[in-house]
């Protein structure tokens, strides 16, 4: 089946609408980063850059590390940005851009999400890698596709909804884990938890600035959720699109995070940089080393 013009949009160059990449530029190993400035930190890592593309918050480079061939890439802040990055990697692998067909064999791509969060236990100090395990989409994305029950554990959904009273006016959440590649690949050097994946920084995350909060014991009920051996560990931005997305499109998809917040202890630490460039250069070692 032709893919129209309307629904994927290719530029005259051959490359991706958003992205502005062209399919031989992507690497079966992906690096996601939210700011475009730690693209160029993750290439100080690199050697035989072979590209660099830039537009608006995507920018990506594809070079090598340990003579194994990776694409970091940016994605600005947000699931839906996350949304736009997974669909256009997945065509960029998966979709002849000529003919504009499903190409007959299927390309499954490594997609690692390198970012920071907010951790809401006390015993998960600031600067500790989180894997999340399971990211908790309260953003509604997923929502959209078809399917999405296939995807989502919906037990641990209906113990959540239940446990924290979740506002009928909201989103259902869903929950998506990542996958077993990813998983094991970090299962020695992370915690482990469920992770909530919120769409905002703010009222979303539990935080009061001048509005109040139509939840508003929502810190203490996600702090207090179990689900067997599972607990809710911290907060981030993306991580439920991709691992939304990836288990869709059959990707391997991963988000780790280190803390630089504790809204359990109401700390925080704005000089982070040092934590980010070290979990890029585990994350280089662990995923490609």
């Amino acid at each position: 089946m032709r893919i129209p013009e309307s629904e994927l949009i290719i530029h005259s160059d051959g490359s991706a609408f958003h992205l502005h990449m062209k399919p031989e530029q992507l690497a079966d190993d992906v690096i996601l980063v939210g700011d475009p400035a730690r693209v160029d930190i993750i290439a100080k890592y690199l050697q035989n850059i072979e590209c660099r593309n830039a537009s608006r918050e995507f920018v990506s480079i594809t070079g090598t590390y340990n003579s194994k061939r990776v694409t970091a890439l940016s994605t600005g802040i947000g699931t839906d940005n996350l949304d736009i990055v997974m669909t256009e990697l997945d065509a960029l692998a998966n979709i002849d851009f000529n003919t504009r067909e499903i190409k007959p064999e299927h390309r499954t791509l490594n997609i690692l999400r390198i970012g920071t969060c907010g951790s809401i236990q006390a015993d998960v100090p600031l600067g500790a890698n989180v894997f999340s395990v399971y990211s908790i989409g309260c953003d509604g994305l997923i929502n959209w596709y078809a399917d999405r029950d296939k995807i989502s554990d919906l037990k641990m959904e209906k113990a959540f909804c239940k446990h924290v009273k979740w506002n009928k006016h909201l989103p259902s959440p869903y929950f998506v884990k990542a996958s077993d590649y990813m998983i094991q690949k970090f299962a020695d050097c992370t915690v482990p938890g469920l992770t909530i994946s919120a769409s905002g920084f703010y009222g979303p995350q539990g935080r009061v600035v001048r509005i109040p909060l139509a939840m508003p014991d929502m810190l203490e009920d996600f702090e207090s959720f179990h689900y067997g051996d599972y607990r809710i560990v911290n907060f981030e931005m993306e991580g439920s699109a991709l691992a939304g997305l990836a288990r869709h499109l059959g990707h391997n998809g991963g988000t780790v995070c280190c803390a630089i917040a504790n809204r359990y202890l109401k700390s925080s630490n704005t000089d982070y940089q040092p934590y980010v460039e070290g979990l890029i250069k585990l994350s280089l070692e662990k995923l490609l080393g």
